[in-house]
């Protein structure tokens, strides 16, 4: 909504408030002020001319010189390039010395060799908006009325030594859609009286009841509907001033009788609308639901469907308006138009809302229908819009208003405590300072007993129906600032982060730490998404949308990695092929065909490395991710979680994976060692697909890991004696898992062992086919004394022993 300084003052005295100073009121009030715009783009020393005469120019065909008086006694020359300037005309003229919008300064001057003394003016020169005006305004220059006054400024004709205020209304506040429930507003904010329009309307003899009759037959929809008749109007522009505030509201004018409706529209809150009387053939209104299959053309010449849920106005058999939405071409107000029928009404606003979206028409008529206008503004506002026709059309208004209205509005009653304020509001407001507020907002009240208050709610503020809607009120007046700070009392539960969420917040920073980026993903994917990576959850089933606002995102998510793998084809697809990337997140699953039940929802975290790790520089070579780069991060990750002697790995062939280099994750728990996800390559086939290289992924269920993880942090005397170390190579069948020699050499060599780490794996030509040769590197430590080398030779022997029996290796030559 959009409101003119200059136009609200004339309901409420604003002296002594600029529109910066209003706006900030407004807004700590409850309504938020999104700025105020100057009208006056930089225009200085443009007045008022009369184009005495014009003349070619002698040396070019465009030009003309034109003699012009501004009112200083003396005629101007000034040469004019606009197609429809004319002798007679009234024009908006910039003198020398004169600055206009872009700070564009008018100066003495010559245009093919004659004196030009000044400008003669556009629209758009003056800042004007071009899409406000007629089209014959916007391609010349601007010509004023007749009766504007010769050196009269150009600021003071067009208004535009104004400020507009831009109001961003909540929807419960649609009493601020017109100016004058604006001005209640500013009224309850600084104590001052609104000032009403004038409604005296002068009727003629003829009865309107004897021009026009109304039917309402969709009485719900539509429960009050009024109509006045206005005879022998002369159709013509609108006076400068009602322009000028239509403009200033961002409204076109059009002409005299639909720019009042829309000026009143602005000024009540309350939609009119006026038909061209001689074109509603029968003189009868008649309000119903449209028929199935039902047309017609509305004022923007579209051909418009109806459908049976949409309110229309008839002239009885043929829709001639949309209600509450848009009229209709029929009965459209031309300059041949000599009689009108005005409309005032109060429609339904569900009803308006659903016909106004299907048929994607939203008008300033809707906007305020939907949110429901004030029931007491019909007659009102038809009154004063009669009166103004009247005036400015030279118009005939018929003696009475038809109406069929099938409830009247009433004012509702709510009461409210002081005690209850208080206790809502932590203040200590009297019972004067809570009537003073009420009266500043115009809602009549009386006190029962000591401090309860009756209010009657004004049918203006339909946004009131409770006690606590009134307590809110009360704050806003009293001021949200004044609203003193109450400290928390009673007991006081200190906040935490339970331990999954403490995990998850913990793997975040440790991920980005190490240069991977978070992606967070939609929940919902497609079928074909789910039928990846299902190895976690290969007996559950995936869960679809009721509803899905798409094929691509019916299901929801059960894989993170399939989502992460989206996200990396969509980089590759800009050119960005390298990508280090993990997500924390949700996976969903059912048991169920037809979901009855909630679905299951784990915790997952999974990586995507692909393309490089290290991109090629002047002194470097590019580097690119492998197994081992994901590998690594899940163990940094489990050494995160102190899960580290409870996690194994083991070779595995899951779906969608490459089936040499995949390995699955178990945790051991009470009943064995339980798989929790897997880390490896995808398949070479899903990487063709996805016209990505070597890419390497990780996921893993995080429910067994919050309970499994330790955050206590086991401290070691350091080392007083020295370790001895050996190393040991060993050749064995290929098929053997280095983990497995590693696994039964430290349970041989039990609590001397101090540290066992492979470091070679030989599989080439000098190698027997089917085996492989194992290094390992052994440090043996006592912590209490210095071990002797016949004790570590004999326990170093009984290791060699071990994998001989266990494995069948044999130490390497």
């Amino acid at each position: 909504m959009k409101v003119s300084y200059a136009w609200l003052n004339e309901y409420i005295d604003l002296n002594g408030l600029t529109g910066e100073e209003l706006a900030e009121k407004m807004t700590r009030g409850g309504i938020e002020i999104d700025g105020v715009e100057s009208r006056n783009k930089g225009v200085t020393g443009v007045v008022v001319g009369h184009v005495v005469s014009k003349e070619k120019h002698p040396d070019a065909d465009k030009l003309n010189v034109c003699k012009v008086d501004v009112g200083t006694g003396e005629e101007l020359q000034i040469v004019c390039g606009a197609k429809n300037v004319d002798a007679g005309q009234l024009v908006p003229v910039a003198v020398i010395g004169a600055v206009l919008p872009g700070d564009f300064k008018i100066k003495r001057a010559k245009l093919r060799g004659v004196e030009s003394q000044g400008m003669i003016c556009s629209a758009k020169e003056l800042g004007l908006n071009d899409k406000l005006l007629s089209k014959e305004q916007q391609e010349g220059i601007l010509v004023l009325p007749s009766s504007t006054k010769i050196g009269t400024p150009i600021g003071d004709v067009l208004a535009i030594n104004d400020e507009v205020l831009e109001l961003d209304l909540t929807p419960n506040r649609s009493d601020c859609l017109s100016m004058l429930g604006v001005a209640y507003e500013i009224g309850a904010l600084t104590g001052r009286e609104v000032k009403l329009p004038d409604l005296d309307v002068n009727g003629a003899s003829v009865k309107t009841a004897d021009l026009v009759a109304v039917e309402v037959e969709a009485k719900e929809a539509c429960p009050h509907y009024s109509a006045r008749y206005i005879k022998d109007v002369k159709i013509g522009p609108s006076p400068q001033w009602l322009q000028n505030r239509l403009m200033a509201a961002g409204i076109r004018p059009i002409n005299n009788v639909v720019d009042v409706t829309n000026f009143v529209m602005l000024e009540f809150g309350q939609p009119l609308h006026a038909f061209d009387a001689d074109r509603v053939g029968s003189g009868k209104i008649a309000v119903r639901m449209a028929k199935d299959g039902e047309t017609m053309m509305t004022l923007d010449d579209q051909e418009r469907r109806l459908e049976p849920h949409m309110l229309v106005i008839t002239d009885g058999s043929e829709p001639i308006a949309l209600a509450g939405v848009m009229g209709g071409a029929s009965t459209e107000v031309t300059a041949g138009t000599v009689n009108i029928l005005l409309e005032s009404a109060r429609f339904d606003g569900g009803t308006v809302r659903k016909t106004s979206r299907q048929l994607g028409l939203r008008s300033e008529s809707s906007i305020r229908f939907e949110k429901e206008v004030d029931p007491s503004n019909v007659i009102p506002a038809l009154n004063r819009a009669a009166a103004l026709i009247a005036e400015l059309a030279e118009g005939l208004v018929t003696d009475g208003i038809v109406e069929v209205q099938s409830d009247a509005p009433e004012a509702k009653q709510v009461s409210v405590s002081l005690q209850k304020i208080n206790d809502y509001l932590g203040t200590e407001l009297s019972r004067v300072e809570v009537r003073t507020i009420f009266e500043r907002l115009k809602f009549p009240y009386s006190v029962a007993g000591e401090d309860l208050f009756q209010v009657d709610v004004p049918t203006r503020r339909g946004d009131i129906t409770r006690a606590v809607d009134l307590i809110e009120e009360v704050a806003r007046l009293h001021g949200y600032d004044n609203i003193p700070t109450t400290h928390i009392h009673g007991e006081v539960i200190p906040g935490a982060l339970t331990k999954p969420q403490a995990i998850r917040r913990e793997l975040r920073k440790r991920l980005t730490d190490w240069g991977l980026h978070e992606v967070i993903s939609y929940s919902f994917t497609s079928p074909a998404r789910t039928a990846l990576f299902k190895e976690l959850s290969s007996s559950l089933k995936a869960v679809r949308l009721a509803m899905p606002m798409s094929e691509d995102r019916s299901v929801l998510r059960t894989s993170l990695v399939a989502q992460l793998l989206e996200a990396a084809v969509y980089n590759r697809n800009r050119k960005s092929p390298s990508a280090g990337l993990f997500e924390i997140g949700s996976v969903f699953h059912t048991h169920e065909e037809t979901l009855t039940q909630l679905p299951q929802e784990k915790h997952r975290f999974a990586v995507l490395l692909t393309g490089n790790r290290l991109e090629a520089g002047w002194n470097v070579k590019a580097e690119a991710y492998d197994f081992y780069d994901a590998k690594g991060i899940l163990e940094n990750v489990f050494a995160v979680l102190g899960l580290t002697s409870k996690i194994s790995y083991a070779p595995a062939q899951p779906e969608h994976f490459h089936p040499g280099r995949t390995a699955a994750v178990s945790i051991g728990g009470v009943d064995g060692p339980k798989v929790i996800g897997y880390v490896g390559q995808l398949h070479p086939t899903l990487q063709l697909e996805s016209d990505l290289g070597d890419t390497y992924v990780i996921e893993v269920e995080l429910d067994e890991c919050y309970e499994a993880a330790d955050f206590d942090i086991e401290y070691r005397v350091l080392p007083k004696y020295p370790a001895i170390e050996r190393d040991l190579a060993v050749v064995v069948d290929s098929e053997v898992a280095a983990a497995s020699l590693t696994d039964a050499a430290r349970s041989t060599a039990g609590e001397l062992l101090e540290s066992l780490q492979v470091f070679d794996v030989y599989t080439g030509d000098r190698m027997e086919a089917g085996k492989k040769s194992i290094a390992m590197s052994f440090v043996y430590r006592h912590g209490e004394r210095t071990l002797t080398d016949e004790e570590v030779t004999s326990l170093h022997a009984a290791v060699v022993q071990k994998l001989e029996h266990s494995f069948g290796a044999e130490l390497r030559k």
